[in-house]
């Protein structure tokens, strides 16, 4: 099961701790973007949105968390490989 999302993914230069939570949801989404799935399909099983019946806040929160995603996979994995800072 996704856990609670927000319509925006993060857009911090640091991870956060959403980051940190959603990590399999990115997984997912790059997995299907990387397959060729439509990205309607994706919104629909990955957040549970409609987007026939929601169609600009399905792509909203498509787009910004795919896009999240790949940033994970460009520069902020890095911050993972290190300790973490500013959290307990």
């Amino acid at each position: 099961m996704t856990p609670a999302f927000d319509e925006l993914a993060p857009t911090s230069a640091d991870i956060t701790d959403y980051d940190r939570r959603h990590i399999k949801l990115y997984m997912r989404l790059l997995d299907a973007a990387a397959d060729g799935a439509d990205w309607t399909e994706a919104v629909e099983v990955l957040f549970g949105i409609d987007p026939v019946r929601e169609p600009d806040r399905a792509r909203l929160v498509h787009d910004s968390h795919l896009a999240r995603a790949r940033w994970m996979t460009q520069s902020g994995y890095r911050q993972l490989l290190g300790p973490r800072s500013g959290t307990p």
